[in-house]
């Protein structure tokens, strides 16, 4: 499940393999852009932004990417087999001569002026791991709607960018307080959100690969197998800080994990 560390990883090993080269091969398989020839054209960056990734050519042209639930993007090096999932999978290949970028499962793959692409990402609240991030704004903008459950606002993108389902619990969970908790109920909000801000941006920045802390996603900062989260997929387990056994509900259609001690607030009925 891609969350904003896991888009920034993707970012770093396609910005590695293409970057400063010249597309060898290039091959759009949706139908709107299948006819566009990218080949020859110099890889100038590959960019995230919250959970998306800007590959801009020279030429002003950007390749924009979502890989939401099960996107993929794979490098192979000269001669590899590919691997990923079946070749019908494949969405885009960008080649050049010592490196192979493989898209798979995409679900959003547009080709567009590096010019607009506040269009697709101009949306989006501060990154998380981004040169823009500002917990005061991100903070801000989740107090904008009061009443909306925390859980909900810590997903919307619009608000901060970066968060997925799995954060989502974790920093419920952080802040004492259900995902169903209204954001303006939560303790002095003004003072906890930008501190739960600040913790998210920890969080993933921790987590984003070489020069983070953990070889797989840990909001616990514990090495045993089992404990590197504090509640999410750990339904009816113990919680690690009280034993009580975790609780799992959906929330907008998701998964949503927290413990019925720890953290306070409305909840589903058991």
């Amino acid at each position: 499940m891609p969350e904003g560390d896991s888009v920034h990883r993707a970012a770093a090993r396609l910005h590695t393999a293409l970057a400063g080269k010249p597309l060898t091969s290039a091959d759009l398989r949706v139908p709107r852009f299948a006819t566009a020839d990218l080949t020859g054209r110099t890889t100038l960056d590959v960019t995230p932004r919250g959970k998306h990734l800007l590959t801009r050519l020279e030429g002003g042209l950007t390749l924009h990417s979502h890989l939401r639930m099960d996107g993929a993007w794979y490098v192979f090096g000269p001669g590899q087999k590919w691997h990923g999932g079946p070749s019908y999978e494949i969405r885009a290949v960008l080649g050049t001569a010592d490196a192979t970028a493989v898209g798979y499962r995409l679900p959003v793959l547009e080709l567009l002026r590096t010019a607009d692409e506040d269009h697709v990402v101009g949306h989006l609240g501060p990154d998380l791991l981004g040169p823009d991030w500002d917990p005061d704004a991100a903070a801000a903008n989740l107090l904008a709607t009061p009443g909306r459950p925390l859980g909900e606002a810590l997903l919307d993108q619009r608000n901060l960018a970066g968060i997925g389902n799995i954060y989502k619990s974790e920093l419920c969970f952080l802040a004492q307080a259900t995902p169903w908790t209204p954001v303006g109920a939560l303790p002095d909000p003004q003072t906890t959100l930008p501190r739960l801000a600040a913790a998210a941006q920890r969080l993933l920045a921790a987590n984003i690969g070489d020069g983070g802390r953990f070889r797989h996603r840990n909001t616990t900062g514990r090495h045993r197998p089992g404990q590197e989260l504090f509640v999410y997929g750990r339904a009816h387990r113990p919680c690690l800080r009280c034993g009580t056994p975790v609780r799992e509900a959906p929330q907008d259609g998701r998964p949503t994990y927290w413990c019925p001690r720890c953290q306070s607030g409305p909840a589903p009925a058991a």
